[in-house]
């Protein structure tokens, strides 16, 4: 039989490396490649996608009882939460700046660097630091952190169109990395890596958070403006070349499949492996669409989608 030769796309562009971590922390680096996700015979895939494990600085509400079964009475403390997150795994802990939100307590600078500091004399791990997702409380908290974590390069989160010069200040004088998250479109993710180094950030600085759908909830629109975002840094845009990080434990568990354990259909199968499965394939769908990083909420989900990364880097 005649040999069938494997078409091979040729790529002229590289995903940029952005490293977390250093000094006196573990370090790791994303990015890098030079190929779609996992196509290993057609380009470099140096580094492995990472798994980031959600830690709050205060005791959650509104969890699934099966979440909050899950890590036990370390709930109320970020410290000891992170070190649990490190014996199930996590590459990075996610310290997510809950309490800061208005209508959960409002707190301000100073218990966001008790927060900060706490995680940090907890483990060695690198560690994204994430606001309530509201821009005025996110540079009071977010800054205020960056002062605690200065030199251990953090990445900070979230960056938008709105408050980007804050952040990308408080990155640049501490020496650490933003997060520029956008709604689900190309352009928009762009846009604000633009405004970014146009202030003086550079490139390997920048994750994109290109804002997440759940199983069923917009994964598929997800996908395919990540892949976009991919195919266009390969092709040479140097704009969209920066890695990814993807919020996947927040979406998949607010979702009524991951919610609701009473008076559904017998098919919907046992809540608690339902909910798990709703964040795994949730994780496996965004990392096959380009996702560097994901952060994950279960530590079952942290141990399965560990295992997926392993078989599609071929480890």
């Amino acid at each position: 039989m005649p040999t069938v030769e494997v078409p091979i796309e040729k790529w002229t562009g590289k995903i940029h490396e952005v490293r977390l971590g250093g000094n006196s922390r573990k370090s790791v680096v994303v990015g890098g490649e030079t190929s779609l996700p996992f196509l290993h015979f057609e380009g470099s895939l140096p580094h492995r996608p990472l798994i980031a494990i959600e830690v709050q600085d205060s005791e959650p509400r509104g969890w699934s009882p099966h979440l909050v079964a899950a890590w036990g009475d370390v709930l109320h403390d970020p410290g000891a939460w992170a070190k649990k997150a490190v014996e199930f795994g996590a590459d990075i802990i996610a310290l997510r700046l809950r309490s800061a939100h208005p209508e959960e307590g409002n707190t301000g600078a100073k218990e966001a660097k008790r927060a900060t500091d706490k995680v940090l004399s907890a483990v060695d791990l690198p560690v994204i630091i994430l606001g309530p997702e509201v821009a005025e409380k996110d540079n009071e908290v977010l800054v205020a952190a960056s002062e605690v974590a200065r030199g251990q390069r953090v990445a900070l989160g979230n960056c938008l169109e709105k408050n980007h010069r804050t952040i990308a200040a408080a990155c640049i004088a501490d020496g650490h990395v933003a997060i520029a998250k956008t709604p689900i479109e190309i352009n928009l993710a762009k846009q604000l890596n633009i405004l970014l180094c146009d202030v003086g950030l550079s490139p390997d600085s920048i994750l994109m958070d290109p804002t997440t759908g759940a199983l069923g909830y917009g994964l598929e629109y997800t996908f395919s403006v990540m892949e976009r975002l991919r195919l266009s840094a390969l092709g040479g845009d140097a704009m969209t070349a920066m890695p990814m990080i993807c919020t996947v434990g927040e979406e998949s568990w607010r979702q009524k499949e991951s919610k609701v354990s009473e008076g559904v259909p017998p098919s919907w199968g046992a809540h608690e492996e339902r909910a798990i499965i709703w964040e795994e394939i949730t994780a496996s769908m965004l990392l096959n669409a380009g996702a560097d990083i994901v952060v994950l909420r279960h530590p079952k989900t942290a141990a399965l989608v560990k295992a997926t990364i392993d078989k599609l880097m071929g480890s």
